[in-house]
Protein backbone atom coordinates (compact mmCIF):
# COMPACT_ATOMS: atom_id res chain seq x y z
CA UNK A 1 0.00 0.00 0.00
CA UNK A 2 1.19 3.50 -0.80
CA UNK A 3 2.18 5.57 2.22
CA UNK A 4 -0.06 8.63 2.53
CA UNK A 5 1.25 11.53 4.63
CA UNK A 6 3.56 11.31 7.68
CA UNK A 7 6.44 12.97 5.81
CA UNK A 8 8.06 14.34 8.99
CA UNK A 9 8.15 10.87 10.58
CA UNK A 10 9.44 9.28 7.36
CA UNK A 11 12.21 11.88 7.02
CA UNK A 12 13.35 11.20 10.59
CA UNK A 13 13.32 7.42 10.16
CA UNK A 14 15.09 7.50 6.81
CA UNK A 15 17.73 9.89 8.12
CA UNK A 16 18.36 7.48 11.00
CA UNK A 17 19.18 4.78 8.43
CA UNK A 18 21.43 7.04 6.37
CA UNK A 19 23.35 8.25 9.41
CA UNK A 20 23.42 4.72 10.90
CA UNK A 21 22.03 6.07 14.17
CA UNK A 22 19.45 3.41 14.89
CA UNK A 23 17.89 2.64 18.26
CA UNK A 24 17.38 -0.97 19.30
CA UNK A 25 13.63 -0.44 19.82
CA UNK A 26 10.92 1.88 18.49
CA UNK A 27 7.33 2.52 19.50
CA UNK A 28 5.08 3.56 16.59
CA UNK A 29 2.14 5.14 18.39
CA UNK A 30 -1.10 6.70 17.17
CA UNK A 31 -4.76 5.93 16.53
CA UNK A 32 -5.72 3.01 14.31
CA UNK A 33 -5.56 3.01 10.50
CA UNK A 34 -3.08 5.85 10.20
CA UNK A 35 -0.59 3.68 8.32
CA UNK A 36 1.79 2.81 11.18
CA UNK A 37 2.12 -0.86 10.23
CA UNK A 38 2.64 -0.01 6.56
CA UNK A 39 5.44 2.39 7.45
CA UNK A 40 7.01 -0.16 9.83
CA UNK A 41 7.11 -2.77 7.06
CA UNK A 42 8.53 -0.34 4.50
CA UNK A 43 11.14 1.00 6.89
CA UNK A 44 12.23 -2.49 7.95
CA UNK A 45 12.89 -3.22 4.29
CA UNK A 46 14.88 -0.01 3.91
CA UNK A 47 17.09 -0.82 6.89
CA UNK A 48 18.08 -4.18 5.39
CA UNK A 49 17.93 -3.06 1.73
CA UNK A 50 15.43 -5.82 1.09
CA UNK A 51 11.64 -5.92 1.18
CA UNK A 52 10.14 -7.33 4.37
CA UNK A 53 9.31 -11.02 3.89
CA UNK A 54 7.94 -13.12 6.71
CA UNK A 55 9.57 -16.27 5.31
CA UNK A 56 12.98 -14.61 5.77
CA UNK A 57 14.25 -15.62 9.26
CA UNK A 58 15.77 -12.18 9.74
CA UNK A 59 12.31 -10.58 9.53
CA UNK A 60 9.88 -11.43 12.34
CA UNK A 61 6.25 -10.26 12.31
CA UNK A 62 4.14 -10.89 15.41
CA UNK A 63 0.39 -10.34 15.43
CA UNK A 64 -2.24 -11.28 18.05
CA UNK A 65 -3.57 -14.82 18.24
CA UNK A 66 -7.07 -15.19 19.72
CA UNK A 67 -7.17 -11.40 20.18
CA UNK A 68 -4.03 -11.38 22.32
CA UNK A 69 -0.27 -11.54 21.90
CA UNK A 70 0.52 -14.70 23.81
CA UNK A 71 3.42 -15.34 26.13
CA UNK A 72 4.63 -18.24 23.95
CA UNK A 73 4.94 -15.84 21.00
CA UNK A 74 7.28 -13.61 22.99
CA UNK A 75 9.29 -16.57 24.26
CA UNK A 76 9.70 -17.81 20.69
CA UNK A 77 10.77 -14.31 19.67
CA UNK A 78 13.42 -14.19 22.40
CA UNK A 79 14.83 -17.52 21.18
CA UNK A 80 14.90 -16.34 17.56
CA UNK A 81 16.69 -13.15 18.58
CA UNK A 82 19.38 -15.23 20.27
CA UNK A 83 20.40 -16.47 16.81
CA UNK A 84 22.65 -14.41 14.59
CA UNK A 85 21.16 -12.84 11.45
CA UNK A 86 21.30 -15.47 8.74
CA UNK A 87 21.85 -13.22 5.75
CA UNK A 88 20.90 -9.60 6.44
CA UNK A 89 22.52 -6.93 8.57
CA UNK A 90 19.76 -6.78 11.17
CA UNK A 91 17.11 -9.00 12.63
CA UNK A 92 14.00 -6.82 12.57
CA UNK A 93 10.91 -7.55 14.65
CA UNK A 94 7.53 -5.90 14.17
CA UNK A 95 5.02 -6.48 16.96
CA UNK A 96 1.68 -5.34 15.60
CA UNK A 97 -1.05 -4.32 18.07
CA UNK A 98 1.57 -4.40 20.81
CA UNK A 99 -0.99 -3.13 23.33
CA UNK A 100 -2.58 -6.59 23.19
CA UNK A 101 0.38 -8.11 25.04
CA UNK A 102 -0.69 -9.38 28.43
CA UNK A 103 1.20 -8.78 31.65
CA UNK A 104 3.34 -11.93 31.29
CA UNK A 105 4.18 -11.15 27.67
CA UNK A 106 5.23 -7.60 28.51
CA UNK A 107 7.38 -8.79 31.40
CA UNK A 108 9.06 -11.32 29.11
CA UNK A 109 9.70 -8.69 26.44
CA UNK A 110 11.05 -6.18 28.94
CA UNK A 111 14.26 -8.12 29.55
CA UNK A 112 14.96 -8.15 25.80
CA UNK A 113 14.35 -4.40 25.64
CA UNK A 114 16.70 -3.87 28.58
CA UNK A 115 19.42 -6.16 27.15
CA UNK A 116 19.08 -6.11 23.34
CA UNK A 117 20.59 -9.04 21.46
CA UNK A 118 23.23 -8.22 18.83
CA UNK A 119 22.05 -6.58 15.61
CA UNK A 120 18.34 -6.53 16.26
CA UNK A 121 15.69 -3.84 16.01
CA UNK A 122 12.22 -4.11 17.54
CA UNK A 123 9.30 -2.02 16.29
CA UNK A 124 6.21 -2.02 18.51
CA UNK A 125 3.11 -0.78 16.66
CA UNK A 126 0.20 0.30 18.83
CA UNK A 127 -3.08 2.21 18.85
CA UNK A 128 -3.04 2.39 22.65
CA UNK A 129 0.44 3.11 23.99
CA UNK A 130 -1.01 3.71 27.45
CA UNK A 131 -1.76 -0.02 27.72
CA UNK A 132 1.96 -0.80 27.70
CA UNK A 133 4.07 -0.74 30.85
CA UNK A 134 5.85 2.62 31.38
CA UNK A 135 9.06 0.60 31.55
CA UNK A 136 8.35 -0.86 28.09
CA UNK A 137 7.61 2.57 26.62
CA UNK A 138 10.66 4.17 28.21
CA UNK A 139 12.99 1.66 26.55
CA UNK A 140 11.70 2.47 23.07
CA UNK A 141 12.20 5.54 20.93
CA UNK A 142 8.66 6.78 20.41
CA UNK A 143 7.52 7.91 16.97
CA UNK A 144 4.06 9.49 17.19
CA UNK A 145 1.70 9.45 14.22
CA UNK A 146 -1.18 11.86 13.76
CA UNK A 147 -4.18 12.14 11.41
CA UNK A 148 -3.14 13.03 7.88
CA UNK A 149 -4.10 16.37 6.30
CA UNK A 150 -7.32 16.25 4.28
CA UNK A 151 -5.63 17.46 1.08
CA UNK A 152 -3.15 14.55 1.13
CA UNK A 153 -5.95 11.99 1.35
CA UNK A 154 -7.96 13.82 -1.32
CA UNK A 155 -4.92 13.86 -3.62
CA UNK A 156 -4.43 10.10 -3.26
CA UNK A 157 -8.12 9.26 -3.76
CA UNK A 158 -8.33 11.51 -6.83
CA UNK A 159 -5.58 9.42 -8.42
CA UNK A 160 -7.71 6.32 -7.82
CA UNK A 161 -10.81 7.87 -9.45
CA UNK A 162 -12.86 7.32 -6.30
CA UNK A 163 -16.53 8.28 -6.22
CA UNK A 164 -18.25 9.79 -3.16
CA UNK A 165 -14.89 11.32 -2.30
CA UNK A 166 -16.10 14.01 0.11
CA UNK A 167 -18.03 11.48 2.21
CA UNK A 168 -15.04 9.15 2.39
CA UNK A 169 -12.67 11.93 3.41
CA UNK A 170 -15.09 13.18 6.06
CA UNK A 171 -15.73 9.76 7.59
CA UNK A 172 -12.08 8.67 7.53
CA UNK A 173 -11.07 11.63 9.74
CA UNK A 174 -7.46 11.77 8.61
CA UNK A 175 -6.91 8.02 8.66
CA UNK A 176 -5.55 6.86 5.28
CA UNK A 177 -6.23 3.18 6.02
CA UNK A 178 -9.87 3.91 6.70
CA UNK A 179 -10.18 6.03 3.55
CA UNK A 180 -8.68 3.29 1.40
CA UNK A 181 -10.99 0.66 2.91
CA UNK A 182 -14.02 2.82 2.15
CA UNK A 183 -12.80 3.36 -1.42
CA UNK A 184 -12.25 -0.37 -1.99
CA UNK A 185 -15.42 -1.51 -0.26
CA UNK A 186 -18.53 0.62 -1.01
CA UNK A 187 -20.60 -1.72 1.17
CA UNK A 188 -18.54 -0.75 4.20
CA UNK A 189 -19.19 2.90 3.40
CA UNK A 190 -22.94 2.29 3.16
CA UNK A 191 -22.87 0.34 6.44
CA UNK A 192 -21.08 3.26 8.08
CA UNK A 193 -23.74 5.69 6.83
CA UNK A 194 -26.54 3.44 8.07
CA UNK A 195 -25.07 3.06 11.57
CA UNK A 196 -24.55 6.82 11.78
CA UNK A 197 -28.17 7.46 10.81
CA UNK A 198 -29.35 5.06 13.53
CA UNK A 199 -27.99 7.34 16.24
CA UNK A 200 -30.14 10.22 14.97
CA UNK A 201 -33.16 7.92 14.77
CA UNK A 202 -32.70 6.79 18.39
CA UNK A 203 -32.42 10.39 19.58
CA UNK A 204 -35.78 11.17 17.94
CA UNK A 205 -37.59 8.05 19.18
CA UNK A 206 -39.81 7.48 22.24
CA UNK A 207 -38.28 6.14 25.44
CA UNK A 208 -39.69 2.61 25.12
CA UNK A 209 -38.24 2.40 21.61
CA UNK A 210 -34.84 3.43 22.93
CA UNK A 211 -34.92 0.65 25.54
CA UNK A 212 -35.85 -1.86 22.86
CA UNK A 213 -32.95 -0.76 20.69
CA UNK A 214 -30.57 -0.92 23.67
CA UNK A 215 -31.52 -4.56 24.22
CA UNK A 216 -31.06 -5.43 20.54
CA UNK A 217 -27.74 -3.62 20.23
CA UNK A 218 -26.30 -5.13 23.43
CA UNK A 219 -26.66 -8.58 21.86
CA UNK A 220 -24.81 -7.71 18.65
CA UNK A 221 -21.24 -8.87 18.10
CA UNK A 222 -20.29 -5.61 16.41
CA UNK A 223 -21.30 -3.40 19.36
CA UNK A 224 -17.79 -1.98 19.79
CA UNK A 225 -17.59 -1.10 16.10
CA UNK A 226 -20.98 0.65 16.28
CA UNK A 227 -19.86 2.73 19.26
CA UNK A 228 -16.65 3.70 17.45
CA UNK A 229 -18.68 4.92 14.48
CA UNK A 230 -20.98 6.92 16.75
CA UNK A 231 -17.96 8.50 18.46
CA UNK A 232 -16.57 9.57 15.10
CA UNK A 233 -19.95 10.97 14.08
CA UNK A 234 -20.36 13.05 17.25
CA UNK A 235 -16.80 14.35 17.08
CA UNK A 236 -17.32 15.49 13.49
CA UNK A 237 -20.67 17.02 14.40
CA UNK A 238 -19.07 18.96 17.26
CA UNK A 239 -16.33 20.29 15.00
CA UNK A 240 -18.85 21.42 12.38
CA UNK A 241 -21.05 22.97 15.06
CA UNK A 242 -18.14 25.02 16.40
CA UNK A 243 -17.23 26.14 12.90
CA UNK A 244 -20.77 27.05 11.81
CA UNK A 245 -22.58 28.25 14.93
CA UNK A 246 -23.04 31.91 15.78
CA UNK A 247 -21.72 33.15 19.13
CA UNK A 248 -25.15 33.22 20.78
CA UNK A 249 -25.86 29.51 20.27
CA UNK A 250 -22.31 28.15 20.31
CA UNK A 251 -21.83 27.73 24.07
CA UNK A 252 -25.14 25.96 24.75
CA UNK A 253 -25.15 23.75 21.64
CA UNK A 254 -21.52 22.69 21.89
CA UNK A 255 -21.75 21.94 25.62
CA UNK A 256 -24.77 19.69 25.06
CA UNK A 257 -22.93 17.80 22.35
CA UNK A 258 -19.77 17.55 24.47
CA UNK A 259 -21.78 15.99 27.29
CA UNK A 260 -23.20 13.36 24.93
CA UNK A 261 -19.75 12.70 23.50
CA UNK A 262 -18.20 12.31 26.97
CA UNK A 263 -20.96 9.91 28.02
CA UNK A 264 -20.49 7.83 24.88
CA UNK A 265 -16.71 7.79 25.39
CA UNK A 266 -17.10 6.48 28.96
CA UNK A 267 -19.56 3.85 27.74
CA UNK A 268 -17.12 2.75 25.02
CA UNK A 269 -14.29 2.31 27.52
CA UNK A 270 -16.49 0.31 29.92
CA UNK A 271 -17.86 -2.00 27.23
CA UNK A 272 -14.39 -2.48 25.70
CA UNK A 273 -13.04 -3.57 29.07
CA UNK A 274 -15.95 -5.98 29.61
CA UNK A 275 -16.58 -4.50 33.06
CA UNK A 276 -20.18 -3.41 32.62
CA UNK A 277 -23.65 -4.60 31.69
CA UNK A 278 -23.91 -3.49 28.06
CA UNK A 279 -27.71 -3.27 28.05
CA UNK A 280 -27.90 -1.05 31.15
CA UNK A 281 -25.05 1.14 29.90
CA UNK A 282 -26.75 1.64 26.54
CA UNK A 283 -30.06 2.49 28.26
CA UNK A 284 -28.26 5.20 30.24
CA UNK A 285 -26.77 6.57 27.04
CA UNK A 286 -30.04 6.56 25.11
CA UNK A 287 -31.94 8.30 27.92
CA UNK A 288 -29.48 11.19 27.65
CA UNK A 289 -29.42 11.53 23.86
Amino acid sequence: MKIIGHQKQLDFLNQSVRSKKLSHAYLFSGQEKLGKKTIALEWAGLINSQAFQEQNPDFIFITPQDKKIQIFQIRDLIWRLSLKPSALLYKIVIINDAHLMGVDAQHALLKTLEEPKGNSILILVTDHAEALFPTVRSRCETIKFYPVAKNEIVSYLNQQNVSDLETIVSLSRGRPGEAVEFALDPQKLEKRKKITQQLDQIAKSFLHQRFKYAKELSQQENLKETLEIWLDFLRNKLILQIQDSDENNLLTDSNQLKNKLNLLQKLYVLISSGNTNSKLALETLFINL
